[in-house]
Order: C-alpha cells, then structure tokens, then sequence
C-alpha cells in the first residue's frame, strides 16, 4: 500500500505531466539567417520571438506565410485576443541590411487588420466593406513603410435592378445591397440611420423567400444579438422595402416605414424574428 504522502506526489506529478501536454511545442520559423519562435507559456499566452528577443504576445500568435517584396523577404504573423470578438492584427517583419531585423503592425486591438493582398513589391490591405460605408485602403513596402493608397466605398454590382432580383436564391440581406435598386431604396427610406440598420443585419442567416413571394431575413449586430436585432423584407412585386429594428428605450422596434402601414404577414414576420416589444 501505498503511503499517503507517496500518493498525493505521484497525484501531482500526474496533473504536472497533463497540465504540460496541454501547452503546444515551441514552433520554429527559419528566416533570414535567424529563428522565429512561437511559445505557449503555461498561461496559454502565445510568444513571438526573434533569436530569443520579445516581437509580440497574446492569446493568438500564428505564422501566416512569407512573402518576397523586391528583394525583401517578409514574413507575416496574426496576432490578437482569439476568438471571434476581435479581429487579429498584422505583424510585418523585415530585414534591413547591417540594421537587423525591423517590425510593424497593421490593425488595433480590436478591429484588426484587413486581409493582406501580396503586389510584386507592396502588400495590400484591403477593407470588407459594408453596404454605404468607405474605408482607407491600406498598402506597405519595406521602402515607403505603412500609407494610405486611397479610400475604398461600397458601390452595388452594375446593371442592376429590380428586374434583375434573385428572389429564388436570395442569400443573406446583406448580400441584397449588391443590387442597386434595394442599396438605393434602402438609402432612401433608412437615411442617416443606413449604417446602424445595416450593422443590425450582419449575424444572420439567409435570407427566405415567403409563400407571398416577399423575402425576410433578420440578424443582430455581432456580440450584441439581442439589443438591436433588425429584421428586414424586400417585397419584390410592390418594389418596397421593410426594416425594423429592437429599441430598448422606446420598449418597441424602430420601423420603416412606420409600422401601420405594414402587411399584416410581415408584422407577424418580424414579431416573430425580433419581438414587437422588449
């Protein structure tokens, strides 16, 4: 039999051993001569080093890819929080003879940065863009370092129309300001609220067409369902829109246009996806 003091070692030498399976193998990147290393301390914090020296730290760290820019060897690193709360950010880092290695980091904490799109001697950085919204487009070289190359703004898809709706295969509402004929009424009747509607629609699925031949579709903003959920119809034969959305302050949905003037299957509709009191 074993002592108990024996036990209880053998016990903690059993959760030490677990506890360090569960912590990833370091994980070598060879570059330029040098050794990047990705280490998960027992915090399960990820580490980014360079031949030993600190780059970055956090709960994501991984190796994207590398890249040659010129005569430039790059390599890119995510890093951010995990999970879906916020995006991760861009680590950029380069060589520079006789000066050693340097690094730059392309998003914030929490937006962070937009896909990287590789040139023959610059990356691209370039925004999804929400229906109505504009953004910079960003772009890098070793040379130049981090710019701006210009302002990207959603434009719908061209030659489209009303005539031209998908009402068989409508996909997500957002997808639907593609065409230019629901981007500009959707303008029309939202105006300066446009973008808080359409950030309500973002985390949905898609979109149903109904047996009267309208098509509904509802969602929520991300990490916050429950507060502005947004409910929407497109009614194809009247060539209408509907949209309402949850305000809590006013205890009832926000709609345009006002409720009263609604078909009674789409109050019944959107009741139904997002409440018609809170």
């Amino acid at each position: 039999m074993l002592r108990p003091f024996v036990l209880f070692g053998l016990l903690l030498a059993t959760a030490g051993a677990a506890a360090a399976q569960d912590v990833e193998p370091p994980k070598d990147i060879p570059f330029e001569g040098g050794t990047f290393t990705i280490t998960q301390n027992e915090d399960f914090e990820r580490v980014l080093t360079y031949d030993g020296k600190e780059i970055a730290r956090n709960y994501m760290v991984f190796y994207d890819r590398m890249v040659k820019l010129g005569e430039t060897n790059v390599a890119l690193f995510s890093v951010g929080d995990g999970g879906n709360a916020c995006g991760a950010s861009e680590v950029i880092a380069w060589k520079v003879p006789e000066k050693g290695l340097r690094t730059v980091v392309v998003g914030d904490d929490c937006d962070g940065a937009p896909p990287v799109s590789v040139g023959d001697s610059q990356l691209y950085f370039v925004p999804y863009l929400l229906p109505g919204a504009s953004r910079p487009l960003l772009t890098w070289s070793p040379e130049t370092g981090l710019r701006t190359g210009g302002t990207l703004s959603f434009t719908p898809q061209p030659d489209t129309s009303w005539e031209t709706l998908d009402t068989e295969n409508p996909g997500s509402m957002i997808a639907a300001f593609d065409n230019a004929a629901i981007y500009e009424a959707g303008k029309a009747l939202l105006g300066d609220r446009f973008g808080d509607v359409i950030a309500g629609l973002l985390t949905g699925g898609d979109a149903e067409k109904q047996p009267d031949g309208t098509i509904t579709g509802y969602g929520c903003v991300p990490h916050a369902c429950g507060v502005s959920d947004t409910f929407m119809a497109i009614d194809p034969t009247a060539k209408k829109l509907y949209f309402a959305q949850q305000n809590s302050d006013a205890g009832k949905p926000d709609a345009w246009p006002d409720l009263a003037g609604w078909p009674e299957s789409l109050k019944t509709a959107m009741a139904k996806a997002i409440g018609n009191s809170q």
